[in-house]
């Protein structure tokens, strides 16, 4: 597998985390996105997204294939490579499992990620404190959503959801990488930040992380 990804990247942080967990060797080809290279012919040719994550992939049934949306590969990863699982087995918790990353993945990344920063800046001509502005009402909000539905709720465990970590642990700490590199406010998430700890603690979180990328030199 290749997995063209961008070290600050979240969506590529969270298959980072997904293929240590598996276990996966891949090969890290690093898409530089402050240099605008997933606009150049080459990158599209791969993703017509242009966007990162993309996953290379060689399957037994369809031969080599292109994977992108970090949760569609996520779940493909699931589906291919069982074990360790990153869903529930039970149709009830998927569903809240799936909430749960998609309540990030969805509500609040989409808001804060590069281009939106930079259209932000460059075309609409916000000022750098009106962007970190915008930047930190969206994230604190949004993890406060992610907060209540993980506090007092019977099936958080040590993580998102039991004591295995999952799918929403994929999605979740990038998240709080970037929430903390913007100096956003945490202390209103006590749960979040529990959750994260506890992902931290594992080394296949440590070693997704994005200092440990070969382009983070």
């Amino acid at each position: 597998m290749r997995l063209y990804s961008y070290f600050r990247s979240s969506a590529s942080f969270r298959v980072r985390i997904a293929l240590a967990l598996k276990k996966l060797d891949f090969e890290y080809a690093a898409v530089q996105l402050v240099k605008n290279e997933q606009l150049q012919p080459a990158f599209r040719a791969i993703a017509a997204s242009q966007l990162v994550p993309a996953l290379v992939v060689d399957d037994p049934a369809d031969g080599e294939a292109t994977l992108t949306q970090s949760l569609a590969i996520i779940e493909y990863l699931d589906e291919t490579h069982p074990e360790p699982p990153l869903l529930p087995a039970d149709a009830l918790g998927r569903a809240r499992v799936r909430a749960l990353a998609l309540d990030i993945a969805c509500e609040i990344h989409p808001l804060d990620n590069l281009r939106v920063l930079r259209y932000l800046q460059r075309e609409l001509k916000v000022s750098d404190d009106g962007k970190d502005r915008w930047y930190r009402h969206w994230v604190e909000t949004g993890l406060e959503v992610v907060e209540r539905g993980l506090a007092g709720d019977p099936a958080t465990g040590r993580f998102c959801h039991g004591d295995r970590p999952g799918l929403a642990d994929c999605v979740l700490v990038p998240q709080i990488f970037n929430a903390q590199r913007m100096h956003c406010r945490l202390d209103h998430v006590p749960t979040v930040m529990r959750v994260f700890d506890a992902c931290m603690a594992e080394p296949e979180f440590a070693q997704a992380q994005p200092s440990a990328c070969p382009d983070a030199a």
